[in-house]
């Protein structure tokens, strides 16, 4: 079955007619992007756009064979001439199938907000997913029993659409996930492919033809990645947006409750209200067992509270103590711990601050806390395929 992105753009497309941001304002060449299109073997197209008819002819494509014309928006949209030679735009009622002379099969998916889904089954028995801006799918059993060779959804704004169609088996590791109705909400160019890389998804320019289950340019998940920064960089921010993506994530909080403090409760309530509701918390600094353990991804919040906690442990805040066997005891916690990174089989995303770069503490125990933080990061980083620097909410990748 073949594939052509006659748009991949938000309805607005990109960048949006007289909007100055930053990112429509770079938005040009390959980025620009009309609003999204699909072209499916020349016979089925999946919303018609202004001027798809031009898009078509400039990917090398006609619309002269399309025998159904399928809308999947919330609304219908604005008024529009329909080209000649197109048949009237229509919409399949949900859990409906819709079956055309070429062969194709075309079944509704019901979304979680308005708008309708596409799962389209082609002559040879591929199988592609098409979702609408804004839409997850909901009621997921029946179209979880097979899964499908390609999803084109809203990743940048629905990325939990794709935890859910992995949660039910609807995507596996071979799916080919094309990020589409992409907006002014992420950078373009090398930023936006980062963040979808870290969902397994990507994004190609307007026009792009595809052969669905094709699967060499799927990318790699990262097994481990490290995220530092300063405070209030947004590291928490980013490590939280490369799970979004998967359903059950593990959040392990290594900060504890801190009872009567009021002021850490907010903090921790401001994390906890941010995360996906499906995620489950852990509240520990045994970190060990866990990256042994099967299961799903982790997100490790924070390795500077661990390092705290696990200075406590050693009592390296006592300068005899530490000169008398902490040092040893806690170099030997911080070894299993990067020993345990190295061996685990589940995807781990850690953050960290970075506290090394401003002022000098005052005190010796700042210092060697400062130090050892220092040592823990890099040791850290040594065992993991990204590590990701965060500096005002913007990442700079400084491996993978």
């Amino acid at each position: 079955m073949e594939l052509t992105l006659l748009g991949t753009g938000a309805p607005a497309g990109l960048p949006r007619p007289d909007c100055p941001c930053a990112v429509c304002a770079t938005a040009l060449g390959p980025d620009a992007r009309a609003a999204t299109a699909l072209l499916v073997d020349g016979a089925l197209l999946l919303d018609l756009t202004p001027g798809a008819v031009f898009a078509a002819a400039r990917a090398g494509q006609s619309l002269g064979q399309v025998r159904q014309v399928l809308l999947s928006h919330p609304h219908d949209g604005p008024a529009m001439e329909v080209p000649a030679g197109l048949p009237q735009p229509g919409r399949v009622p949900d859990g409906r199938e819709l079956a055309l002379l070429t062969g194709h099969r075309v079944r509704a998916v019901a979304m979680d907000a308005p708008g309708t889904g596409y799962a389209v089954t082609g002559p040879d028995g591929q199988r592609l997913l098409y979702l609408p801006p804004g839409g997850a799918p909901a009621g997921l059993e029946e179209n979880g029993k097979d899964g499908y060779d390609m999803v084109l959804a809203d990743v940048v704004g629905r990325p939990d659409a794709l935890a859910k169609l992995r949660a039910v088996g609807a995507m596996g590791p071979a799916t080919d996930v094309i990020a589409v109705h992409l907006d002014h909400d992420v950078p373009p160019g090398a930023e936006l492919r980062r963040r979808l890389a870290a969902a397994g998804a990507r994004a190609v320019p307007d026009g792009t033809t595809l052969t669905v289950g094709v699967y060499e340019d799927v990318p790699d998940v990262p097994r481990r990645t490290l995220v530092l920064g300063g405070a209030r960089s947004g590291k928490s921010v980013e490590a939280e947006r490369r799970l979004e993506a998967f359903p059950d994530v593990l959040y392990v909080a290594t900060g504890g409750t801190r009872g009567g403090d009021g002021e850490w409760a907010a903090r921790v309530a401001t994390h906890r209200e941010r995360r996906p509701g499906s995620w489950r918390t852990a509240e520990t600094c045994d970190l060990v067992p866990l990256l042994a353990d099967d299961g799903p991804p982790l997100l490790i919040d924070c390795l500077s509270l661990w390092l705290t906690d696990a200075m406590d442990a050693v009592g390296a805040w006592d300068d005899a103590v530490w000169a008398d066997g902490g040092e040893r005891a806690l170099r030997e916690r911080v070894r299993e711990l990067t020993d345990a990174v190295r061996a685990t089989r589940r995807t781990v995303v850690t953050v960290s601050n970075e506290v090394g770069s401003g002022i000098v503490p005052a005190t010796a125990s700042g210092r060697r806390y400062r130090d050892e933080l220092g040592r823990l990061n890099a040791a850290f980083a040594g065992e993991c395929e990204h590590v990701v620097l965060v500096v005002a909410g913007q990442a700079m990748v400084l491996r993978g």
